[in-house]
């Protein structure tokens, strides 16, 4: 590829990663006028769906991404993944009901999957001789990743308040199809012309898996009890399907997710690290939002403003990446930095969250929560990917997705299960909907034990994130390439 075609190249994968993520912050700011308007009565009981059928269809997927990303080449993936992706997103604006809309975003999720992780295996093919450890791409992508989700609510609500809210699917196939005709024009990937065996059932299984853990930590202590027998069944297919999905990556002749990958020392690490990252990223987003709704009484939609500053700073820190890299830094440096960073933010978010807190103190740290998550989002990948063995690019990128999504699933249930256990000991009416219906001395009471639990969740958050930053110092110094494994040599 010429320069001005890896520049083009770029460019695309930005503006795919600002779709995928504009994607998932415009459908939640606009869910309850999508449920009144196709079904007044019910809609707003499916609501949960709209984002449930994204995810599970989109996790499913992402192991069986990065195989076919080793097996045919980047490139038909990437532009298959948009394609599903468009289709799906067509069929959302048709849509007439909400079980067609739920189904229609399935669809969306199965090509949305290879949005963010399939996109950085492509930046990654894109870096240009002596740009092995820049990680530029990464720099970049979490410089739109921030704006990105600093605009996306903004936008979502604009777009219901002032059109139909069809559009915020029907904006995606002007912005898909320029995509694809930039990877057409610009993009000359490798390709693979050794077909190899795909693992079917190994990537079955890791969907029954990954679905079926989702929905336990979307259902449970919620919508379910923990002790009724559905989340009891679904706990038990989450724990059958992994033993099995075990299983079948020791036997099958070329595993969906080799389990050789795991011997890496970088990856090992780089993996836990994300699956850190992704749980505590859900206490800084959700219970953030929670706390400001329910105590200091601000409306859902300004709520979500107070992510910007976040936002901002996830930029800030993808940025300084590139400078700290010249100056010597390397991703295991940046890893640190991010995972202290992000501690010390959440330590502090703990320590001064009260009733009467500073509006603008907790701006302030969730700016500093976000330049710590900025410094790790894209360095990781950068990390696995220096270290991923010759012909399992796709995979171990891939992968550094899919423990991130596994992260956030089990950190909503870790949160969740904290803050209602918590409440229930300590707060008037045991149950934390009581809260709305309390007034006066026992409102008080209720608002306290609220904010109690909410800190604990929050230095739960710093924990893992210091967690995470042991694992981060044990990344080692000088990091090598692992050498290929046999069966990658078939496909080099």
């Amino acid at each position: 590829m010429t320069e001005t075609q890896r520049k083009i190249g770029l460019l695309v994968c930005l503006v795919t990663i600002v779709l995928a993520i504009l994607d998932l912050q415009i459908v939640s700011a606009a869910t309850v006028p999508i449920a009144r308007d196709l079904d007044p009565g019910h809609g707003i009981d499916s609501i949960p769906w709209l984002v449930s059928a994204y995810a599970l269809a989109s996790a499913a997927m992402l192991p069986l991404y990065g195989k076919l990303c080793d097996v045919v080449g980047p490139k038909r993936v990437f532009t298959g993944a948009i394609a599903v992706f468009l289709a799906g997103s067509a069929l959302c604006g048709a849509a007439q009901s909400m079980g067609q809309l739920i189904a229609a975003r399935a669809v969306q999720g199965l090509g949305g999957g290879g949005l963010m992780s399939v996109t950085m295996v492509v930046i990654a093919h894109l870096r240009g001789p002596g740009d092995q450890d820049s990680g530029k791409g990464a720099t970049a992508g979490g410089l739109v990743s921030g704006a990105a989700m600093a605009v996306g609510p903004w936008v979502g609500g604009l777009l219901a308040d002032h059109a139909s809210w069809r559009w915020i699917f029907y904006v995606n196939l002007p912005v898909g199809l320029a995509v694809l005709v930039g990877s057409a024009v610009a993009l000359r990937l490798p390709e693979r012309h050794v077909r190899r065996p795909l693992d079917w059932a190994g990537a079955a299984l890791a969907a029954v898996f990954s679905s079926s853990l989702l929905l336990v930590t979307d259902w449970g202590g919620g919508r379910y009890a923990w002790s009724s027998p559905v989340v009891l069944a679904l706990i038990a297919t989450t724990a059958l399907a992994l033993a099995l999905f075990v299983r079948r990556q020791l036997s099958a002749p070329d595993p969906v997710l080799p389990l050789s990958l795991f011997r890496v020392r970088e990856l090992r690490l780089g993996f836990g690290v994300q699956a850190v990252l992704g749980a505590s990223m859900t206490g800084a987003i959700y219970y953030v939002l929670v706390y400001l709704q329910v105590v200091r009484g601000i409306a859902s939609s300004a709520a979500a403003l107070y992510l910007v500053p976040m936002a901002f700073g996830l930029a800030a820190g993808g940025l300084l990446t590139g400078p700290l890299a010249a100056r010597g830094w390397t991703a295991r440096t940046s890893a640190i930095a991010g995972t202290a960073t992000s501690s010390v933010a959440f330590a502090l978010l703990a320590a001064t969250t009260g009733p009467d807190t500073s509006l603008w103190l907790i701006r302030a740290e969730l700016l500093l929560i976000g330049a710590g998550f900025g410094q790790l989002l894209g360095q990781l990948v950068v990390l696995v990917q220096n270290a991923a063995p010759a012909g399992r690019l796709g995979v171990a990128t891939t992968s550094v997705r899919y423990f991130q999504t596994l992260g956030n699933a089990l950190g909503t249930a870790l949160f969740g299960t904290v803050l209602t256990r918590l409440y229930a000991d300590r707060g008037p009416g045991g149950d934390v909907t009581a809260l709305a219906g309390l007034t006066g001395a026992a409102r008080a009471s209720g608002l306290r034990a609220f904010v109690d639990a909410t800190g604990v969740v929050f230095w739960s958050g710093a924990a893992l994130m210091a967690l995470a930053t042991v694992l981060a110092l044990r990344l080692p110094r000088t990091p090598e390439r692992a050498p290929a494994q046999d069966g990658d040599r078939v496909a080099a």
